[in-house]
């Protein structure tokens, strides 16, 4: 399982690493593929304006979550890097508990299960219960990729500020991302 220390580095170099990780969430969960890098410095973080109660634990320690409500809607998980710096963790390949992701979103198509933020924390139970939670100890369980799958880097989706700064990573060719990847 990868320590919190794992996560206190520059939040672009987290976010790429943990393209074939494996994140569960009380044992439910799968292999990750497509993230993002948000900075403090970056105009797109929730982070830029500095420390408020919404994202409080972004400027907490290193290797805790951020989770967020988007739009009213959705729950969104991040994993907290230096201060100020989260990376979203935006789909993973659905690899176990099925049965439970399949229950809890109401569909069976593996694809759709946890293609996208908002899906991804229905799928794995995420909410704001879980924010500012230790990730190297239950419910969460992050294990390194075996091997580095070949990434594509690339613009952020889903943002209005900074859309060309290419800090979205996706395993290629994964049929598992919340949008293709644009080449």
């Amino acid at each position: 399982m990868l320590p919190a220390r794992y996560f206190d580095r520059d939040v672009a170099a987290v976010a790429r690493d943990l393209i074939g990780a494996t994140l569960l969430v009380d044992g439910v969960g799968g292999i990750v593929v497509e993230t993002e890098a948000y900075a403090p410095d970056d105009p797109a973080s929730h982070s830029v304006r500095g420390p408020t109660p919404r994202n409080a634990a972004m400027f907490g320690p290193a290797g805790h979550a951020y989770v967020y409500r988007s739009y009213g809607i959705h729950w969104c998980f991040n994993i907290v890097c230096r201060p100020g710096s989260a990376v979203l963790i935006r789909a993973i390949e659905p690899t176990h508990g099925l049965v439970a992701m399949t229950t809890r979103r109401g569909l069976a198509d593996p694809r759709l299960l946890c293609a996208g933020p908002g899906r991804l924390c229905q799928a794995l139970a995420i909410d704001r219960t879980l924010d500012h939670a230790p990730l190297d100890r239950a419910p969460f369980a992050i294990h390194p990729a075996p091997a580095a799958p070949p990434i594509h880097a690339g613009p952020r989706i889903g943002i209005t500020r900074a859309i060309d700064t290419p800090w979205r990573f996706c395993a290629m060719d994964s049929g598992f991302l919340s949008k293709p990847a644009r080449r």
